[in-house]
């Protein structure tokens, strides 16, 4: 059933199939209804995964919590205050867990999670085991898994996608199966990465996953950056106490005010650079310039290995 046959159901009278007479209701009763019908679409998600799980040969076991590691890629950003999370606590707490995580069986009686990262913390905080499907999966196969899972559920922001694609490329991951984990395609996955690769991990980290921030914003911040400014913004008081959203805007609004610095600088009548303010000019003699060109390469990968420490 689909969600409008679901809502559908809800006003049509049994066995006459005409509507119910409707009557004003509360906002907070509109709130309450919206929410589970969310809980119904999710829930019948999970249960269509777990039958293609089933299907595949995985089976359901309950595990310690400490003999679980995390994936081979993180792709959350930690916040320090996840009422989601204390949220899922107290819903296993009070209802037990519903759906089982997914993980492939390591050596030494250990297992490995694709999913469910959060689930496996819950049950940890309280204390119970973890319930598991259990698969033989390859690195693909795991970090697709997680990815898609990811997908389904929409719980991750642009710049943990971005950062997730960023990891996976660096672990050495076949960019067709990156494309897989996060169902996109060359030309946005290209994006994801050179975001991720032009802005540091100590400024991600920072500033959090920004669920309401997307790709044309940070793609700005990217392009803008200016680190000096950042750090300045993030070591402040103000700074910390603010919501994920509310830190992007901050460091984005102080490195948009922050003009570059105008600066002139010479070599031995080989290059002359002049920097202003609304543009930057390089100026190279011949023998100079081929030597640059050649050395270009190297150039720009100090350049990214320099933006992400």
């Amino acid at each position: 059933m689909n969600r409008k046959s679901t809502i559908d159901s809800l006003f049509v009278q049994k066995g006459e199939g005409k509507p119910l007479p409707l009557e004003r209701v509360k906002t907070g009763a509109i709130s309450a209804m919206g929410t589970s019908l969310k809980q119904l679409t999710e829930s019948a998600k999970a249960a269509s995964r777990l039958q293609e799980q089933f299907a595949a040969g995985a089976v359901v076991i309950e595990i310690e919590p400490d003999k679980i590691d995390a994936s081979l890629i993180k792709d959350r950003i930690a916040v320090e205050v996840d009422s989601d999370f204390e949220a899922l606590v107290e819903s296993i707490r009070s209802s037990g867990q519903q759906v089982p995580i997914l993980v492939r069986p390591l050596e030494g009686g250990r297992y490995q999670i694709a999913y469910g990262h959060r689930r496996a913390r819950a049950a940890a905080k309280i204390g119970v085991k973890v319930k598991a499907l259990v698969r033989e999966l390859t690195d693909a196969e795991l970090v697709v898994a997680q990815g898609k899972e990811n997908l389904d559920r929409k719980d991750l922001s642009f710049i943990e996608r971005a950062r997730f694609a960023c990891r996976l490329e660096k672990q050495g991951f076949d960019r067709n199966v990156i494309m897989a984990a996060l169902s996109t395609d060359k030309a946005d996955l290209s994006r994801y990465i050179s975001i991720a690769n032009s802005i540091p991990e100590k400024i991600i980290e920072a500033i959090g996953p920004a669920p309401k921030v997307g790709r044309p914003r940070w793609a700005s911040l990217a392009e803008k950056l200016d680190s000096d400014a950042a750090y300045a913004v993030i070591r402040s008081t103000e700074f910390k106490v603010m919501d994920s959203d509310d830190r992007f805007a901050a460091v984005l609004n102080a490195i948009s005010r922050r003009p570059p610095k105008e600066t002139t600088w010479a070599c031995d009548r080989q290059a002359k650079i002049d920097r202003k303010a609304d543009k930057t000019v390089l100026t190279i003699n011949v023998g100079f310039g081929a030597y640059l060109v050649d050395r270009l390469d190297d150039l720009y990968r100090e350049f990214q290995e320099r933006k992400t420490k």
